[in-house]
């Protein structure tokens, strides 16, 4: 029985990583900084993801962690989040709060995201959220987006707690 469930456990996660383009056997993810300093970074503590989470501004400084992870676990097919992570279909989303859209170095991005301007924030990464596509016409992310406003929310206050860094 056991056997079955580790098989059934190895063809799932075969399965979603081939929806990736990535086989099982892709490069897993690393820390860069955490393996020149010798030390991998602590996990941010729950005070310091709610203070994280506090500078957002209103509704995202709401946002419900656990909601938010719950919804992101679709986009883990594509995007990894922890600081030196591997690009996979999407790119690593450590940082992206701030950054310039399009300027992660190593990620080929279509060239419609590479013609915009902005930088991602709460307003942004909403509008992206709820309709890529309609956002950026000729992305090639093909996630149709989440059409509930309080799961953008509570994804976006995920992504502010687990991706950005704790001072």
């Amino acid at each position: 029985m056991r056997s079955l469930a580790l098989t059934i456990a190895a063809v799932a996660v075969t399965a979603g990583l081939a929806g990736c383009n990535k086989s099982s056997n892709s490069q897993a993810p690393t820390n860069e900084a955490a393996t020149s300093a010798g030390a991998t970074p602590a996990e941010p503590t729950d005070a310091q993801k709610k203070a994280l989470i506090a500078t957002l501004p209103a509704p995202y400084s709401t946002g419900d962690l656990d909601n938010g992870e719950a919804k992101f676990a679709i986009c883990k097919s594509c995007h990894t989040l922890t600081a030196g992570g591997p690009d996979m279909t999407g790119p690593n989303l450590n940082g992206v709060f701030g950054r310039k859209v399009a300027s992660k170095p190593g990620y080929n991005y279509s060239d419609p995201m590479k013609a915009q301007a902005f930088t991602w924030d709460t307003d942004h990464l909403d509008k992206w959220l709820t309709d890529p596509k309609a956002m950026i016409p000729g992305t090639k992310m093909t996630f149709v987006g989440f059409k509930d406003p309080k799961d953008r929310i509570d994804v976006i206050a995920y992504l502010k707690a687990e991706t950005s860094p704790v001072s």
